[in-house]
C-alpha cells in the first residue's frame, strides 16, 4: 500500500502540486511573520543590546522607563558634581556624563524630516567612553568631531540619505525653546557595529553646546555612563555607587538596562507580531477548506482505485493510512515550499519597511522555532483536513471496482445540518448575549459568537448551497440555453464540494465586509465627533507623532484674529502601580475649544485633582472623592478624583490632569496638540495663513482647519484599513486558487463526460463558457454568503463597542455591491485555466478515459 501510494503520487505530479498550493501560501505567511518579526528583534537587540556601559546612573523614574511608557522623558537632570563624585570611587575607572534628547529631527537638504514617522530623532553629546564589552559606542568615520557651538556630526546612515556634504549647514527641528536651528556638519560617526538605528537619526554635539540646547545651559547631564576598573564586577560597582547616590537617582548594571530595553521593545512589537499571525491563521483557516475540498475530489477520482485495493484484500485502515500518507507527503512538500516562500515574504516586508525609512540591518533571521512551526502547522493542518476524506475512502465497497463510472461518495448532509445548526444557534445566542445582556466584556462575547456562527454556517453551506445556487444561477438556462443549464447542473451536482469551495471565498468576503463596516463606522464617528465636538477652527499637530515646543502655542496666540490657543499635552505615568496614559489641559479652556461632556463632579483641576472617563471609572470602581496614587518621573503623590466625563471620541482614554501636575512631576513642557479659536468675525483664511507662517520653518508641525483635520483623521483609519485589506487579500487569493483548483480537478473527474459532450456537438467555445459560468456561480455563492455574514458581524461588532467610542453605524453599500461584482470577475478569471485545459482535451482519449 505504501509503494502503491507513493507511485500514485509520482504519477500525478500536477495533482500533488495543486494539493500542496494552499498549504504553501498559509505556511508562507506564518513563516514570513516569524522571520520578519525576529529580524526586527535582532535589529533592536543590535542597537540597544550590549551598548550600555558597565553601570548606568540615571534619575529614579517610577516603573519601567522605556520610550513606550515615558515618551516625553523627564526634566530631572544629574549635576556635574555627581559625575565627579562617581568617577572618584575606587571601583570606577571613568564616568562620562551623557546628554540625550529624542525629539531633535534632522531635515535633509530638501527640508524634509528624515526619520521614519514615530521613530525618534536622537541628539547626544560626544564622549569616547566604551560600552560594557570595551568597544566604543560611537566611532568617527569621516571628518572631525564637533568641537564647539554650531558644529554637529551625523550618523553615517543619516548622512548617506541627507544630501549633505561635510561643511554644509544642516537644519534641525527640535522641541526646545529654539524649534528651528542650524549647525555646520563637521563629521560622520557610526553607531555600534552595524550602524543601523531602525529609522531614527543621530546628531552628535560637543558637550557644552549640548547642555545649552537640551538642559537649559546648566552644567548637568541626563545620565552617567560608568566604566568599571579592572578586576571590579559591574554588580559590585553598581552597589558601591548606589550607596552614595541621593534618593532621586538609581544605578543599574548595563545588562539590567539592556534587558529592560529589550523587554520594552518586545512588548511594543508584540501587537505587530500578533497582528501578522492573526492573518496567517486566517489564511490557514481558508486553506483548510481548500485542502479538504481537494482531498475530497481526489478521493472521489480514485474511488475505483480504492475499491480495487479493497477487492485485492486491503483493509479499511490500510486505505485510510494510504490517503493520510498522501496527505503527509503533501504537507511536507507544502511546508518546505511555504517556508522558502515565507523567506521571500519576509524579505518583501523588509524592503517595504526600508522604503519607508525603517531600515533593518543584516540578513533575515531564521530561527529553529520558525522551521519547526512551519512544518508542524503545514503537516498537521493537511493531515486534519485529509482525515474526513480518508475515512470516506475506506468505506468504498469492493463491488465499486466492478463499475465503469467513478463512484462519487456523497456524505449525508444530515450531520452538516445538525452540527452546523447547533453551532450557528449557539453563536447567535452568544452574540445576542453580548449585545443585549449586561456582561463584563460584550465585545469578547460577540466575537466568540461570531466565530461559532462562522464555523456553523461553513458546515451548513452544503445545505444552503442548493437553494442559493438555484437563485444565483437560475437565470442561466434562459440567458445561455443548454450551456447555461449544464453550468447550473454542474454547480448543483455536488453541493458539498461546491459549498466547500465557496466557503473559502465566503470567509474572506465576510471578513472584508465586516472590516469595511467597522472602518466606515469609525470614519462616521470621527466626522460626527469633529462636527459636533470641535468648536476650534484650527488644530495644530505634529506629523511625526512627537510632541513639539510650547513656543509654537505662544507665537500662535499672537497671530491676528486668534482669540485663544488651548494646548493638550500627553505623557505616561503610573496610577496605583499600573501604566496609564495621561492627558493634560485646562478643562475650562478645553470646553471652549471642544466637547468635554461632564456627567458627575467638577471640571476644576486647579487643586491638582484628575478627571476620568465614565466607563473607566465604573470598571475600576472609582467615584468622585476617591484618591489614587500617581507616580511621575519627579513626583509620587495621592490625587483626588474630582469629576467624571462621558464618552468622547476626541479623548484618547486614560485620565486627565492639569498641565501643572505634569510639570510638578518633572515631565517636560511639550505640547502634543493645539486647538486654536479665532475671534468672532475674523477672516479664517487670513488666520490660517498667519498660523502657517508660525510653523513655516517647522515641517513636522501642521496647521489644519476642521475639514483638513477630518480628512487627516479619516486617512489614518483608511491607511489601517488598506493594510488589513492587503493582508486579507491573501485569504481571498487562496479562495480564488481554491476555485481554480476545484474546477481543474472537477474537469479531471469529468474527463469522460467532457469527451462525450464534445462528441455530441458541444464546441470548445461552449465548453469554456460552461466552465466559466459554473465558476461565476461558485464565486457569487461565496460572495453572497460572505457579504451577508459580514453585514451581520460588522453591525454586531459596532454595536458591541459603541459605548467605547465607535457610536456611529455606517454601512458602505456601494463597497458591498463592488465586492459581489468583483466576486463575479474572480469567477471569470478563476475559470480561465481549467476552461482552456478542458477545451484542449482530445475527444477520443477523453471518451476512453477510465
Amino acid at each position: 500500500m505504501i509503494r502503491a501510494t507513493l507511485k500514485s503520487l509520482a504519477a500525478r505530479k500536477l495533482r500533488l502540486a495543486m494539493s500542496a498550493f494552499a498549504i504553501v501560501l498559509g505556511v508562507a505567511f506564518v513563516a514570513g511573520s516569524y522571520v520578519f518579526t525576529d529580524t526586527i528583534d535582532r535589529t533592536f537587540d543590535d542597537i540597544f543590546g550590549g551598548l550600555s556601559s558597565d553601570v548606568v546612573v540615571r534619575p529614579d523614574l517610577p516603573g519601567e522607563t522605556d520610550i513606550f511608557t515615558m515618551p516625553t522623558g523627564t526634566t530631572t537632570t544629574i549635576p556635574s558634581d555627581l559625575v565627579d563624585d562617581v568617577a572618584a570611587l575606587p571601583g570606577v575607572e571613568r564616568a562620562d556624563g551623557e546628554i540625550e534628547n529624542q525629539s531633535f529631527f534632522v531635515l535633509d537638504s530638501d527640508g524634509d524630516v528624515m526619520t521614519t514617522p514615530g521613530a525618534p530623532g536622537i541628539a547626544v553629546n560626544w564622549h569616547d567612553g566604551p560600552a560594557a564589552d570595551g568597544d566604543p559606542v560611537l566611532r568617527l568615520v569621516d571628518g572631525d568631531l564637533p568641537a564647539g557651538p554650531g558644529e554637529v556630526a551625523l550618523d553615517d546612515r543619516t548622512f548617506e540619505r541627507s544630501g549633505y556634504q561635510i561643511g554644509d549647514e544642516v537644519s534641525f527641528v527640535s522641541t526646545g525653546d529654539q524649534p528651528r536651528l542650524t549647525a555646520e556638519l563637521v563629521g560622520v560617526v557610526r553607531f555600534g557595529e552595524g550602524g543601523s538605528l531602525a529609522g531614527a537619526s543621530l546628531s552628535v554635539f560637543e558637550t557644552r553646546y549640548a547642555q545649552e540646547l537640551f538642559v537649559g545651559g546648566d552644567d548637568a547631564y541626563n545620565r552617567i555612563s560608568v566604566t568599571a576598573a579592572d578586576g571590579a564586577s559591574s554588580e559590585d560597582v553598581r552597589d558601591e555607587i548606589s550607596a552614595m547616590l541621593p534618593g532621586d537617582f538609581e544605578a543599574l548594571t548595563g545588562a539590567e538596562v539592556d534587558e529592560e530595553t529589550a523587554s520594552a521593545i518586545e512588548e511594543g512589537l508584540g501587537f505587530f507580531n500578533t497582528f501578522l499571525l492573526v492573518f496567517a491563521a486566517i489564511a490557514l483557516f481558508v486553506g483548510v477548506f481548500l485542502i479538504l475540498n481537494t482531498f475530497s475530489i481526489l478521493v472521489a477520482q480514485r474511488s475505483q482505485e480504492m475499491a480495487l485495493f479493497r477487492a485485492l484484500g486491503a483493509g479499511r485502515r490500510q486505505v485510510t493510512r494510504s490517503v493520510l500518507l498522501e496527505a503527509f507527503v503533501v504537507g511536507v512538500v507544502g511546508s518546505t515550499l511555504g517556508l522558502l516562500l515565507g523567506l521571500g515574504v519576509a524579505q518583501l516586508l523588509k524592503t517595504v519597511f526600508g522604503a519607508f525609512g525603517l531600515e533593518l540591518a543584516g540578513g533575515l533571521v531564521l530561527l529553529p522555532r520558525t522551521v519547526i512551526v512551519a512544518y508542524v502547522v503545514g503537516i498537521v493542518v493537511t493531515m486534519i483536513a485529509a482525515y474526513v476524506p480518508a475515512r470516506r475512502a475506506s468505506r468504498v465497497p469492493p463491488v465499486a471496482a466492478m463499475r465503469d463510472d467513478v463512484a462519487t461518495t456523497e456524505s449525508s448532509r444530515r450531520w452538516h445540518l445538525w452540527i452546523g445548526g447547533a453551532l450557528t444557534l449557539l453563536g447567535a445566542v452568544a452574540m445576542a448575549t453580548g449585545l443585549f445582556a449586561d456582561v463584563d466584556d460584550a465585545a469578547l462575547m460577540v466575537g466568540a459568537g461570531i466565530f461559532a456562527v462562522f464555523i456553523g454556517v461553513a458546515l451548513l453551506a452544503p445545505v444552503l448551497a442548493s437553494p442559493v445556487l438555484r437563485v444565483v444561477a437560475g437565470w442561466y438556462p434562459r440567458a445561455f440555453g443548454t450551456v447555461g443549464r449544464l453550468a447550473r447542473e454542474n454547480a448543483l451536482r455536488n453541493p458539498r464540494r461546491t459549498a466547500a469551495t465557496a466557503s473559502a471565498l465566503m470567509i474572506g468576503m465576510a471578513l472584508v465586509t465586516a472590516i469595511s463596516i467597522i472602518g466606515a463606522s469609525a470614519n462616521a464617528t470621527i466626522d460626527r465627533a469633529l462636527d459636533d465636538g470641535v468648536r476650534a477652527q484650527f488644530v495644530v499637530s505634529n506629523a511625526v507623532g512627537q510632541p513639539f515646543s510650547p513656543t509654537i502655542a505662544q507665537e500662535a496666540s499672537q497671530v491676528d484674529g486668534v482669540d485663544e490657543v488651548v494646548p493638550v499635552r500627553m505623557s505616561g505615568g503610573l496610577v496605583d502601580g499600573d501604566q496609564t496614559f495621561l492627558q493634560a489641559f485646562d478643562p475650562v479652556a478645553y470646553g471652549r475649544a471642544a466637547d468635554l461632556p461632564m456627567v458627575e463632579g467638577s471640571d476644576d483641576l486647579s487643586g491638582g485633582g484628575f478627571l476620568i472617563g465614565e466607563q473607566q471609572a465604573e470598571s475600576e470602581g472609582l467615584a468622585v472623592g476617591d484618591t489614587v496614587r500617581l507616580q511621575l518621573p519627579g513626583s509620587d503623590e495621592e490625587i483626588e478624583l474630582v469629576g467624571i466625563y462621558g464618552q468622547s471620541p476626541l479623548l484618547s482614554g486614560g485620565i486627565i490632569v492639569s498641565t501643572q501636575t505634569l510639570e510638578d512631576g518633572a515631565v517636560p513642557a511639550l505640547d502634543s496638540l493645539l486647538y486654536v479659536l479665532a475671534d468672532d468675525g475674523a477672516d479664517l483664511a487670513t488666520v490660517h495663513e498667519g498660523l502657517d507662517q508660525v510653523t513655516a520653518d517647522i515641517p513636522t508641525v501642521t496647521v489644519q482647519d476642521q475639514e483638513e483635520y477630518k480628512d487627516s483623521s479619516r486617512d489614518q483609519v483608511n491607511q489601517l484599513l488598506f493594510l488589513v485589506y492587503a493582508l486579507l487579500g491573501l485569504a481571498v487569493l487562496i479562495a480564488v486558487l481554491g476555485i481554480v483548483n476545484t474546477l481543474a480537478l472537477s474537469v479531471m473527474e469529468r474527463t469522460r463526460e467532457v469527451g462525450l459532450l464534445r462528441a455530441v456537438g458541444l464546441s470548445r467555445r461552449q465548453l469554456r463558457r460552461t466552465i466559466r459560468l459554473e465558476s461565476i456561480a461558485i464565486a457569487v455563492l461565496g460572495a453572497v454568503l460572505g457579504v451577508a455574514l459580514g453585514l451581520l458581524f460588522g453591525v454586531s461588532l459596532q454595536r458591541a463597542i459603541a459605548d467605547d467610542g465607535l457610536d456611529q453605524l455606517a454601512i458602505p453599500g456601494g463597497q458591498l455591491i463592488v465586492f459581489v461584482v468583483l466576486a463575479a470577475v474572480i469567477g471569470v478569471l478563476a475559470a480561465v485555466w481549467p476552461a482552456r485545459r478542458a477545451a484542449k482535451l482530445d475527444v477520443l482519449r477523453a471518451i476512453t478515459t477510465e
